[in-house]
């Protein structure tokens, strides 16, 4: 298995990395199970600029929360384990080696996190206002009546009626909608210079949906926030991402701005995530979705070559097999884990190896 050396940023991730907010290296988490230990993040590298928002996508399972989560230093400690080479640098400090009171004073603070689902988060037993007064007594100086005054104006940027109201109602009182834009105030409350957002949208119908990531990206005009977003809908990363990573099996496997990704994607998985998004106007009378075969390879037995050559229609069934290749700029300077990147002169026609064209 051939680790990569270096962290090959693309011409806009150079940009990012040269006035980043965070700076990700060569993490690494893994973690202690039964019969030995599973690697779930392997070795991802990227930087994030003030204001931008980067989408980070793949299937369940490729590594998307865990990263967020080792960011965040959020995971299970006992069974946890970080790469020695592992960095999260922010503000001149790792964050990885961080100390238990130093990230208290990071996270809610100058680091926030929105999760897929709010009623997780919420606290059920305490008012609204209750838990965003919470944030701002830890982190901030302001005395009991500035508080309120500051949760109620958090209420009212997150476009929440009645603010004044709404602080003295439990969770349960509100829509779903409603409790993700209250986990967003909370989030928002201590302006934060990064928030992540893990998922947000996924439990809520797309009318709601839509309203959320036009919140975001208005907040983010306003507050000046940058943002990493988690998802698997592609739609959503168009809709508000400037920039894109794509990870599978633990690993990045291709990163761009999000122009690119979409209408230029150099790996065969990325083209096979973006072929199975519903196009409007296409359907035919009976006509199935395109699928990706087969399943992600589990973190326990993880092949030998490329992660994705079982289920990739352009392997060359040897050299895809034995070598794992190393995340490269290609002829546009985009980093791509594959040794015969699409677009390129090294690519390779469909099923040469694998079947027939169906």
């Amino acid at each position: 298995m051939t680790a990569t050396p270096t962290h090959h940023a693309s011409p806009e991730g150079a940009k990012a990395a040269a006035n980043a907010v965070l700076s990700v290296r060569h993490l690494t988490t893994s973690f202690r199970a039964e019969g030995g230990t599973v690697t779930a993040v392997d070795d991802v590298s990227f930087d994030l600029a003030p204001g931008e928002t980067l989408g980070i996508v793949g299937e369940s399972g490729c590594g998307k929360t865990v990263t967020s989560k080792s960011i965040m230093r959020l995971l299970p400690e006992h069974i946890t384990r970080y790469g020695p080479r592992s960095e999260v640098q922010f503000d001149g400090q790792n964050l990885i080696r961080a100390s238990k009171n130093e990230m208290r004073k990071v996270r809610g603070n100058r680091i926030a996190m929105i999760f897929q689902e709010p009623m997780t988060s919420l606290n059920p037993v305490f008012q609204i206002g209750w838990q965003l007064d919470e944030a701002l007594k830890y982190h901030t100086k302001m005395n009991k009546r500035e508080r309120r005054d500051r949760a109620i104006e958090m209420l009212r940027l997150v476009e929440i009626p009645n603010p004044e109201r709404r602080i003295t109602e439990y969770p349960h009182q509100l829509s779903g909608g409603m409790r993700q834009r209250v986990m967003i105030a909370m989030a928002l409350c201590c302006e934060p210079e990064i928030l992540i957002a893990d998922e947000p949208t996924t439990a809520l119908d797309v009318t709601i949906q839509a309203q959320i990531l036009d919140l975001m990206n208005s907040l983010k005009e306003k507050v000046g926030t940058a943002i990493m977003l988690i998802t698997h809908d592609l739609g959503v990363v168009a809709t508000v991402c400037d920039r894109v990573l794509v990870m599978y099996a633990g690993r990045v496997i291709e990163e761009g701005p999000v122009g690119k990704i979409f209408h230029e994607a150099r790996h065969p998985y990325t083209r096979a995530l973006l072929e199975s998004i519903p196009k409007r106007g296409r359907k035919v009378p009976g006509a199935k979705l395109p699928s990706i075969p087969g399943i992600v390879p589990s973190l326990r037995e993880l092949p030998v070559g490329c992660r994705f050559e079982a289920r990739c229609r352009y392997s060359d069934g040897t050299k895809c097999v034995r070598d794992e290749p190393e995340l490269t700029p290609t002829v546009d300077g985009r980093p791509v884990r594959c040794h015969y990147p699409m677009g390129t002169p090294a690519e390779r026609k469909p099923h040469e190896v694998h079947g027939e064209p169906g």
